[in-house]
């Protein structure tokens, strides 16, 4: 396998620090402009707001690990996959018995969505460069 070029990490590295934090601060501030719109509490508007940041922030701190952690490419990409999936089907499981429906289904619906997105992610990250002239 070949190693994860330093310039490549940290482009990586950078593009999740980007996620983690601009990206994460404006959905969560999304959030919470929403919750004050249905009239939710302000302390607990707060509260869901600062929750919701932590926890997409924790959550995309993991995946930075991945990539600090695993020094090949291939093995950087497949435990990412594997960590995200993971993770997207535990919250489908609890999200599915809490609205009362059939885990597995959600499980899988949520997973091929997932899957279809990063097919998606891809083949546009693929094409870019090409369009650009830059392969």
């Amino acid at each position: 396998m070949t190693p994860l070029k330093t310039v490549q990490r940290a482009a990586i590295i950078g593009s999740l620090l980007i996620v983690a934090l601009a990206d994460n601060l404006t959905d969560s501030l999304g959030v919470h402009v929403y919750q004050e719109s249905e009239r939710l509490a302000e302390n607990e508007a707060f509260r869901t707001t600062v929750a919701n940041f932590a926890t997409r922030l924790l959550v995309s701190l993991s995946f930075v690990a991945i990539v600090v952690l695993i020094p090949t490419a291939v093995g950087a990409i497949i435990t990412s996959l594997a960590w995200g999936l993971l993770l997207l089907a535990g919250l489908s499981h609890q999200l599915a018995k809490a609205r009362g429906v059939t885990p597995l289904s959600e499980i899988c619906k949520h997973c091929a969505v997932a899957t279809i997105v990063i097919a998606l992610s891809a083949a546009i990250g693929t094409w870019i460069p090409r369009w650009l002239g830059a392969s």
